[in-house]
């Protein structure tokens, strides 16, 4: 598969494009609804899948198989992602009307990571063979701590990223508006957006270290590695408003989510013995999340199930001080009675706390979520 220069940058630029076009829609600090989350998902979407129609013309039926499941397995796997990041935010009390701005920069930097994780892989894959052994052999083990581990935790001393950033950024002791970054007292300081910022970065990140293997697992193209990550991506904004509030009722997508790694982990290990056909490897994941998603709509959570995903969030979302409460200023304070959908919520703290604790300030909150998830 020869890929020319300018279809390199054609992609590039239809990524500058709608980011500017999703930044532009959302200028303002606001709490996105359902609804327009829906309409988004579909623009994305449609768009994934557009590009996918436009590699396949060109390149072939091949490639266009292993474009599409390359965006399946990372548009899967980015489930946990959602999940993660509304334990995340419900961790530093983010106010609902700036979670848009936190998941665009979120995004952007998840796209330049991934890019240099791709670039890499493809030429560590290229001259040492026998790294697609290890590769498999991550994933399948992977796949079976997934399976085994049922519930996400978010670790608040376990993001080493985010304590050192606590001992070097001074911090303020609450949000201000949607800025990142303001001057106080002559001196230029960091609001705790940037720290959660941080911890999306640093969570996407070890995200990555799996789905990009996987991807690779289906095609060792680096173009259709990065579009396919890159395009299911983008929408994982509008997919973490249109789910965050109703991920308990897929309670058996992880599992679907598992056999998918395990499954392309024995794929990468079988390389060199046998070639599985791009049809089947798009049936088996389908399959997987068509199971597993109409097992959990068959049959709902019961009791025991929706308890133990509660303790599963409460220990990720619960620091050695309890959970932060909620300041924020100006007219970016709360959203009032707005249906946005909901998210996992701290837990009560243990103890009371003085009513002067700083609000979700990263210097005051013993350290910031690491995650458990995937097998980590």
């Amino acid at each position: 598969m020869t890929v020319p220069w300018w279809a390199w940058a054609a992609v590039l630029a239809v990524i500058v494009i709608m980011l500017v076009v999703d930044l532009l829609a959302h200028r303002g600090a606001h709490v996105v609804r359902v609804r327009e989350a829906l309409v988004w998902s579909m623009v994305w979407v449609t768009l994934g899948l557009g590009f996918g129609a436009v590699v396949w013309g060109v390149w072939g039926p091949e490639a266009g198989g292993e474009y599409l499941a390359g965006y399946l397995i990372e548009k899967s796997l980015a489930v946990d992602n959602v999940f993660v990041f509304a334990l995340l935010f419900a961790y530093f009390s983010v106010p609902r009307e700036l979670e848009h701005r936190v998941l665009f920069y979120g995004v952007f930097g998840a796209l330049v990571f991934r890019a240099i994780f791709i670039a890499a892989g493809s030429v560590v894959l290229d001259r040492f063979h026998w790294v697609l052994y290890l590769f498999g052999a991550f994933l399948l083990y992977t796949g079976v701590k997934m399976a085994r581990h049922a519930a996400i935790e978010v670790h608040p001393d376990r993001n080493p990223v985010l304590r050192t950033m606590r001992r070097i950024v001074p911090t303020t002791d609450r949000y201000h508006g949607s800025k990142f970054w303001i001057r106080q007292d002559g001196r230029r300081v960091a609001t705790p957006l940037l720290a959660v910022l941080v911890a999306v970065e640093t969570t996407d990140i070890v995200f990555a270290v799996d789905s990009i293997p996987a991807i690779f697992a289906v095609t060792d193209q680096p173009f259709l590695v990065f579009t396919s990550n890159a395009f299911a991506i983008l929408g994982l904004r509008a997919m973490y408003f249109l789910l965050a509030g109703a991920m308990h009722r897929f309670h058996y997508l992880r599992y679907g989510l598992a056999a998918i790694l395990v499954l392309v982990g024995v794929k990468m290990l079988l390389a060199d013995i046998y070639h599985v056909p791009i049809w089947l490897s798009l049936a088996v994941i389908g399959g997987c999340l068509v199971v597993s998603v109409g097992a959990s709509l068959l049959r709902p959570p019961t009791g025991a199930t929706a308890e133990g995903a509660t303790e599963g969030t409460a220990q990720g979302t619960t620091g050695p001080e309890g959970a932060p409460e909620v300041a924020t200023e100006g007219p970016d304070e709360g959203s009032g009675g707005d249906p946005a959908p909901a998210r996992p919520a701290p837990p009560e703290p243990a103890d009371p706390q003085p009513a002067n604790r700083p609000s979700a300030d990263p210097a005051s909150d013993a350290d910031h979520p690491g995650v458990a998830g995937r097998g980590r």
